[in-house]
Formats: structure tokens, sequence, C-alpha cells
């Protein structure tokens, strides 16, 4: 007894260990704590009934070479500071631009990349009173303000973004469930603005402002229930995902108004959402402690993934480790040597390049291509989680007499920016006997741990009935989806338990906002019945789609993570202490990495 005891404190020591380092298939990604970024006394942050701590990025094009910019909020303090990343330690004593605020917080900004240049950037500031500054950190500059008097909106602003491709206009979310679309050029009005009616659709309206002369807003969006927490433009910028308290991802056509497609959430509401490179993908995450990943094409839930053990705040695709191949057209009834010849290997990509041939599958000439989306998530459970979405998932028909899994390997010899990420496919012959396990445990045990569950056959055939987009990628994929995947790498039952025995031990239906809270208690007993909705496209059932379990995922802070940005040589997390932290990339160390290894203790390994 006293020896099982000790084994399960030792255990439990070893789970709460913040990890500064940790593996995965590419290699050693190390957090560098030279380059750590905070305020410049570097002391804890006390956030209790503080905003959460948000991160965002610029490159100005400077003749150094160094022309990478980050800002970060922290309470009522915003800093803007010369980024160097993995090249050179930070220095908290030298804030181009600081800031701090009286009677509100900072909730969050963004710059806008078209106009940065090394001696004016445009950064939008939303704050935790309504209002959105336009602020130029590099002239020490306050251009604008707006909704200065809280005419247009009294709640708390939850997202801010430049609308792609555009030097003035800007979108604004609010806790109130309502979006705005800005234009830098016009004013905001000395009295209450007045709305007309343009569209409204499945719960959502969006309004015109009435006024004899243009004034903002140009548009007023209501969008669901309860607060709008998060929003992302599509790649090409012409989609718009939304996701709010009520639970519902929605997307959007930006410029036509209209509803594209929806998915509600397993439980609670929905946080955050990100898109993948080629905008075929949405991640969600949110208070179902789940990632769901939901197809732009087919507008449905095609997997669900499992790792953290509270609400997911961040979800974010990595564009430099996802890997793309292109096969020729071939049989699968040849020898595995053979299938493997048949491979073609492709170097890394930058960001741009990947998603211009990711965008070659919509062409009905070219080859087939292949691809492997990385994604990452973090949490208030304070866990950094990375994920593999791979096309076993993506297309089960296609392993009708093979499971095929690809492995990113990054290599580390190669120079800065142009590391490539070679793809190792392995295959194994199999079907849903039992005398595969060991074949398939042969693949698996190469790995840190196993990265998908099978593709349920109960729901795939029936998945794309409705909501389809009329186009001929959109015919092909519905036949895709129609497959039904024969292979198993785990069981799903066990998934399937021990998940929900985590998922009623760590999920919450409570919402910061007690108002926000009431309103959506009303509204689960109206429109958004979780009973309505469980077991249909909408939110299909734990069982009905395959679980992703997370390749890696680490304790990485004390406090709950607010940020997750992946660059080029590192990848970029923050919580809410104020931390903000680079962990650099396999082979992407350097002499700095020396540095921080005899000055600080070794990190853990896994």
């Amino acid at each position: 007894m006293l020896i099982s005891k000790m084994a399960a404190e030792g255990g439990g020591k070893e789970m709460n260990e913040i990890k500064t380092q940790f593996t995965t298939r590419e290699g050693v990604y190390k957090l560098l704590t030279h380059s750590e970024y905070s305020r410049p006394n570097r002391v804890p942050f006390n956030s209790q009934g503080s905003n959460p701590v948000k991160v965002s990025f610029v490159n100005v094009n400077d003749q150094s070479g160094n022309g990478d910019r980050i800002c970060f909020n922290v309470g009522r303090e915003l800093y803007f500071y010369i980024y160097k990343g993995v090249r050179k330690a930070a220095d908290l004593s030298k804030p181009i631009d600081k800031r701090i605020y009286k009677g509100t917080q900072p909730t969050c900004h963004d710059f806008n990349h078209l106009t940065a240049t090394a001696e004016s950037v445009s950064l939008l500031v939303g704050f935790s009173a309504g209002q959105v500054q336009l602020i130029d950190p590099i002239k020490k500059e306050t251009s604008k303000l707006f909704n200065e008097e809280r005419l247009i909106d009294k709640s708390r602003v939850t997202c801010v973004k430049w609308v792609p491709g555009s030097e003035s206009l800007f979108l604004v979310s609010h806790a109130s469930g309502n979006m705005y679309l800005y234009n830098v050029e016009h004013t905001c009005g000395t009295t209450a603005p007045h709305y007309q009616l343009l569209k409204q659709g499945d719960n959502y309206s969006v309004h015109t402002c009435k006024s004899k002369s243009t004034r903002n807003p140009l548009l007023k969006w209501t969008v669901g229930e309860g607060a709008l927490n998060e929003f992302s433009f599509s790649p090409d910028g012409k989609f718009l995902a939304c996701v709010s308290q009520d639970g519902f991802l929605r997307v959007f056509n930006f410029d036509a108004v209209e509803l594209h497609g929806t998915m509600k959430s397993y439980f609670g509401g929905l946080l955050c959402v990100c898109w993948s490179p080629d905008g075929k993908y949405i991640v969600a995450g949110g208070e179902d402690d789940l990632v769901t990943v939901w197809s732009f094409m087919d507008c449905r839930v095609i997997a669900r993934g499992h790792g953290h053990k509270s609400w997911v705040s961040v979800v974010a695709f990595d564009h430099y480790t996802t890997s793309v191949e292109e096969n020729e057209p071939m049989e699968f009834s040849g020898s595995d040597e053979d299938f493997q010849d048949q491979m073609i290997h492709l170097g890394r990509e930058r960001a741009n390049s990947t998603q211009s041939r990711l965008s070659k599958r919509n062409s009905t000439d070219s080859r087939p291509v292949s691809v492997t989306y990385r994604f990452g998530s973090v949490g208030q459970d304070t866990q950094l989680c990375l994920w593999d979405l791979t096309e076993d998932i993506l297309f089960p028909h296609l392993p009708l007499s093979r499971t095929r899994t690809h492995t990113n390997v990054m290599n580390a010899s190669s120079p800065p920016g142009g590391a490539p990420v070679i793809t190792t496919t392995t295959t194994t012959n199999g079907n849903n006997s039992g005398a595969n396990t060991p074949a398939l445990n042969s693949v698996s045990s190469s790995l840190p741990r196993s990265n998908s569950l099978p593709h349920s056959a109960a729901n795939t055939a029936t998945a794309n009935s409705t909501n389809k987009p009329s186009t001929g990628t959109g015919i092909m994929d519905s036949a895709i989806a129609t497959g039904v995947s024969k292979f198993a790498t785990l069981s799903l039952h066990d998934r399937k338990e021990r998940h929900d025995k985590d998922h009623k031990r760590n999920h919450s239906m409570g919402h910061i906002s007690s108002k926000s809270s009431d309103k959506l208690n009303l509204l689960t007993k109206s429109k958004t019945d979780p009973a309505k909705t469980l077991g249909t496209l909408l939110c299909p059932r734990m069982e009905d789609v395959p679980l992703l379990e997370p390749l890696i995922c680490k304790k990485i802070a004390h406090e709950r993570l607010t940020v997750l940005i992946f660059l080029e040589d590192c990848l970029v997390t923050a919580c809410q202490e104020g931390f903000i932290c680079t962990w650099a990339r396999p082979g992407k160390v350097g002499l700095l990495s020396s540095q921080n290894q005899a000055s600080s203790p070794s990190g853990t390994v896994v």
C-alpha cells in the first residue's frame, strides 16, 4: 500500500513538472529562456480578474535583417519590442513603446501587415470597455479612437483584425455577440447609430448603418447567442469563421454576407478557431476540452482530438511543418517496396508555397497530392498539444488494403530558411481482423503515440447528404467521404469510455460573465438544446467520428496558456502570468541555446 502511494506521488510530481523541451517526430523543441519576453521587471503578473495575455507579430522589413516586432498586453499595460527570436537574447529594458491604460484594459490587438514599414506600423487595440484604438507604436502616436463614447457597443472587445488585403477596413467582435466593420477613414458620429436590415439568416443578421453621410460602423453583424469569442479569416480572405459562447462555429462568405455552414460543439461554448493553410479545414476548441476538425468543403465534423483536461484557449496550424506529397497514379495491389518506390518525397516549403501546393488538390488534371496537416493547441490546463491530421482521417476510402502513416522529419543540418520536411510513408497490409494487429503495432512502435483512431462507418456514408457546395471538387470530395475505412489502430470504445470519464470530471458550463451565463442558460432550454443537435451532422456523437490523440501533450506553464503562434524557426507561447516563451524548432537553437544551457537547468525530454 505504501509503495503504491509513493508511486502515485512520484507519478503526480512527474506529471506536474514544467517541461523546458520536448521531442516530436521532427526532433527536439527547446525553450530559450534568454528569449523570454515579459514586463521589464520579469515579475509574474497577478492575473486575477485580468484579460488574457495576447501576442501579435509584424515584420517591418528593415535593412538590418531583424525586422520582427512583437506586441503583447499584460493587465493594463501594452508593450512593443524588437523580437529577436532564436537569434539573440531579449532586452526587456528597451521597449520601443509602452502604454499603461486607466479604467480599461487591452484585450486583443492586430497589426496591418500591408502598411508596415520600418518607420511606421498601424496597430489596432481592443479594450475591455468596448473601445478600439489605432496607434503607431514606432512613431508613438495615437491616431484614432473608435467607439469612444461606447455608443456603438458597451461590451468587451473579444477579437479585432484587419480585413485581409485592406489598408483601411477592420472587423471587431464583442462579448455582446455583435461584430462591426469599420473604416479607419470614417468617424463614428456623435450619436448612437441607426441600422437598416441588409440580410438575415439562420440565427444571424447583418445591418447597414443608416445615415446621411458615411460613418462607422459600416456593417453590424449579430451572430448567435452570447459572446462572439473569436473569428478568423480564411487564407484567401473570402470567408469568415466565427465561434460563439452558444457553442456554434459559423462560417460566412464575407463579401456575400451569406452563411456557408455551421457546427456545434460537443459541450459548452467555443473559444477559438483557425484555418488550415489551404482553407480546406477549420479547427475549433473550447469548453468541451476538445479540438474539433471541420471540413469546409463537406460542412461536417471529420475528427475530434482529446488531450486537454480543461478548456482549450487557442488553436493554430503550423504552416511550416505541414507536409505535401505528390503521388503518381498507382494501384494499391503491389508490394510495400513497390508502393514506396512510387512515392515522391518533397522538401519543406515556405508557408505561402505550401499553401499554393495544397491548392493542387483542387485541380482535376494534377497528380494526387496527400497532405499531413500539423496543428497545435494550448489550454487552461497549462498544456501544449501538437496534432497531426493525416490522410487516413481526411480520405478514409484510400487505404482499402493498407494503412499509410506519414511522419514528418525536419532535417536539423539544413540551412536556416530551407530546412526540408521529409515525408516517410509506412505501409502495412491490413483490415479489421486481429491478425493484423502486430503489423500495426510495429508501425506505431517507432512513433511517440498513436495519432488517430479508425473512422466510424456509422455516419460516413450519409455525411454529405446536405450542405454541399455545388462545385466539381465538392462532388469529388463527397464521393471520397462515402468510402468506409476497414482498418483499426486502437479500440474506439475504450477511448470513448476514457474520454467520457475525463470529460465529466473536467468540463464546466460556467462562463466568466454571469450575464452571458444567464443568457446561455435560457438559450440551452430553447434554441440550442444539446439533445436536439447531438447525433446530427451539426454535432456527431463521439463514436461517430475519429478521435485523434496528440503527438505530444506537455505542461509548459504554471498559469493558463493564452497564446500559440507558429513561426518559421520557433513557436511562441504565452501564459497568464505575462511570460512570452520562444521554443526553438529542431536544428534552430544555435549559439543562444549553449548560453541558455550554461545558465539554466536542463529540461526534460520525453
